[in-house]
Order: structure tokens, then sequence, then C-alpha cells
């Protein structure tokens, strides 16, 4: 009481202390003339950064803005390495695809118009490598260690499968034309049967994921005389999911059948890629006979394969100039998933407890995965995918099956209706029957 009467004589006497106009943010004195002067102070304009071209923009903005939320959120962990400035940098890239002695390196070589470092060609199973055709003064071959710490390369992230594959993946350098504006990516040949996957010291599916992730065009080959598809070719194809629009059948070797043969295999060609590729569009499939030998067919097929070759080539001229609007578009799609992923991640992180029982929450959060997913997709309003959640079990190891399975959204629990127990009848007598589910108008129509 004698403090507060003590200080309110001082306050009248010397009148209000120098604090007593400060702000309550700032530290500056609120009086009128200050307020305006701030408010009359002009605010400076967003600079707009110029770059010399769209790939340094993205390089720029991928530092600065995402690269720091995915080392936040682990993303690199879960989903895909970090990007490097050799990611940005690459060149177009043309995956080739296709089972054995179906003239993948043949049609290389066609493209090319020499031979390449490493390319061996054959009727049996030539190819037992992942190749990497790149531009270099003088020919010669790089191990796929010596590639995948390359800065210089956008192979960094073929670390994530280790030796096993490392050892089948080489890179061949030669001068050619072609190969200043693209990349092409030969696979090996792709078997039937259980023996080759096994003895596999790598996932095929996995390994030719991450490069249709990174790639321009994909080209599948068929050859006319074998159009079968394998499991192991059927699940490569699979895992194409995502890419349907980098996707293009080539159908080599047309030049040896006769023009009803050729209608009929064309045919038979979709009805098998129908079971395959679970696209509502249809497939762009080219007929030809890529290599460096006159065509063998009368002249009717000679100007249909000429004219579908021309086509083809046309395709890859375009690869170049769409490269910068296909590395924005990933670059986009990249910054959804790693929205998508810190939105998951800061969900559990919350959910889990901040000192006792971690193992028991964590078994609980693990246990039911797919409602915690079905929150985040209404609270945050994100459209979460099956994938996201097989990639989160898949670094569990304590996952249940069923985070493996799901629609693309998540949705809402089923209701169930009440059954009645009895129901009136016209002769008056009341008899017990089960409602079935979905059917209460009938029934009630039936009442």
């Amino acid at each position: 009481l004698f403090t507060a009467r003590f200080l309110k004589s001082a306050h009248e006497v010397l009148g209000p202390p120098p604090c007593a106009n400060r702000g309550r943010r700032g530290g500056q004195a609120g009086s009128a003339e200050q307020k305006a002067k701030r408010i009359e102070m002009p605010r400076k304009a967003p600079v707009a950064e110029v770059f010399e071209s769209v790939t340094d923009g993205l390089k720029s903005l991928y530092k600065q803005k995402i690269r720091p939320v995915e080392e936040t959120y682990k993303f690199g962990d879960f989903y895909s390495p970090l990007l490097t400035d050799g990611d940005f940098d690459a060149k177009p890239m043309v995956l080739l695809l296709g089972q054995y002695s179906v003239g993948k390196t043949t049609f290389i070589r066609y493209l090319l118009g020499r031979d390449f470092p490493g390319q061996h060609i054959g009727p049996e199973p030539t190819t037992d490598r992942f190749i990497a055709v790149m531009h270099g003064m003088e020919d010669k071959t790089t191990p796929g260690n010596a590639l995948a710490v390359s800065p210089n390369m956008p192979f960094r992230g073929l670390e994530m499968f280790g030796n096993g594959f490392l050892s089948k993946f080489q890179g061949a350098q030669l001068d050619s034309p072609l190969l200043h504006h693209v990349t092409l990516i030969d696979t090996p040949g792709i078997l039937a049967g259980e023996k080759q996957r096994i003895g596999r010291s790598y996932s095929f599916t996995e390994v030719c994921g991450w490069f249709a992730s990174r790639s321009d065009v994909i080209l599948l080959l068929f050859d006319a005389h074998k159009l079968d598809i394998s499991d192991e070719f059927s699940k490569a194809i699979e895992s194409l999911k995502g890419h349907d629009d980098k996707i293009r059948v080539v159908l080599n070797k047309a030049d040896t059948v006769d023009a009803q043969k050729l209608l009929r295999i064309y045919g038979a060609l979709m009805w098998s890629l129908g079971k395959v590729v679970k696209t509502p569009e249809c497939v762009r499939v080219y007929i030809g006979s890529f290599w460096d030998q006159p065509l063998t067919c009368n002249e009717w097929s000679r100007q249909l394969l000429e004219a579908e070759m021309r086509d083809l080539l046309t395709d890859l001229k375009n690869v170049p100039k769409n490269a910068a609007v296909r590395k924005v578009n990933e670059l986009v799609k990249r910054c959804r998933l790693a929205k998508a992923h810190a939105f998951i991640v800061g969900h559990l992180k919350k959910e889990m407890p901040s000192m006792f029982g971690k193992d028991k929450a964590q078994a609980k959060l693990l246990g039911n995965l797919e409602e915690h997913f079905l929150k985040v997709h209404r609270t945050c309003h994100r459209a979460i995918r099956r994938n996201s959640c097989a990639i989160l079990a898949r670094n569990s190891p304590d996952a249940p099956p069923s985070c493996f399975s799901g629609a693309p959204h998540l949705p809402p629990p089923r209701r169930r209706l009440p059954r009645r127990r009895q129901v009136p009848r016209r002769d008056g007598v009341a008899r017990p029957r089960q409602v079935p589910e979905g059917r209460h108008e009938a029934h009630r129509r039936d009442g």
C-alpha cells in the first residue's frame, strides 16, 4: 500500500516515466508524429531475381525453399535422395526397356550411326547391365561406382541400391552429335522365369522406377515375332505408373512380316498392353525396323514403316525442347510429395508422447496407420495415396500388411444400417427377417 501511494504521488509530481510512451513491440515512442512518419515511409518493393536459364532458377528455388523442408522431415530417407546440381544440369534421358533380343542395343546403334563402347549384339541375351550412353571427347567406359560419386553426373541417387547394382552399371562415352542433347539408357534384356529375379542382387523394378522418374521418354520395345509379356516385364511396366505420358511403344522388326500379319500382330500387341498398362488413353505405338539394313517388305509396307520411323525420330528430336518444362513439372511433383510427407510426419510426431511410453505409442500408430492417414487427409485437405503409406510402412519393420493396400483416397468408414427384428406381413403374422445393407429403400416400399 505504501509503495502504491508513493508511485502515485511521484507520477503526479514528476509526470509519466520516459518508458510509458514506448510501444509494446518496437520499443519506440508511441507519439502521433512518429506513427505518422512510420506510415508515410514507403515500403520496399520485392525485387525479382533474374536468372540466365530455367535450370539456374530451379536450383536456387530448391536450395532456398524446398531442400530445408526435406532435410527437416528426412524426405530423402523415405522417398528419394536429395537433389544435387548434377540432377538439374543433366541432359534429357531416354530409357529403353524390353525383353531380350528385341533390338534395344541395335536401336541405340541406329540412332548414333556407329558402335559405342561396351555394346554386345546377338540373338541370345547379351546385355547384362545398365549402360548410360553419354557424350565424351573420346571413346571409353566408366564403372558404375565412379559414376555414382561423380558430382557432375545425375547418378548420385543410385548409391541407395548398393554395390550389387553398381557393379552391373557402367557408362559409355563417345563423340556423337545426338549425345550433345540427350543421354540414352540401355537396360538388360528381361527373361521369363523366376531364376533371373532370384539371381539378381538388386531389385530390377525399383531401378527401372528410379530411371523412369528422371527420364523424359520411355521406350518399350517389342519384337514382331515375340509379343509375350513375362512376369518381370509386367512388374517393370507397373513400376512406371505415374509416368504414363512418357511411355512410347516401338514394334521392332516389322519388315519381316507381310501386311496382313502385321495388322494381326498390332491388334495382339494392343490387347496385351491393355492388361498391363492401366490407363484409359491409348498408348502411342511406332512400327518400324530400326537397324542399318534396308527394309525387306513390299512397297505399301515400306511407305508405312518409313512414315512411322520418321515420326519416332521427330518425337525424339523434340525431347531437348521440352526438357525445361519437364524439370519444372518434376520439381512441382516433388514439392507436393514433400508437403504431404511433412504433414504426415508432423501428425505422427504430435501423436507420440514426449517422455514415457514411446514404444507402446509407436506400436499403436503402426497398427492404425490408415486411420491416421485419414485424419491427415481431412484436416490438411491433402490427397493421401497408398504409395506414401507403403513407403512409411516399408521403413517401419513392425508395420502391418494392411498398410500396403487401399485406394488412392481413403474413404470414410462405412455406416451399417440397423436390422429389423420383425417385419409384418399381409397375413398378419410377424416373421423375423434380416434386412441386408443398402436395401432399406426396397424394404421400406415392401412394408
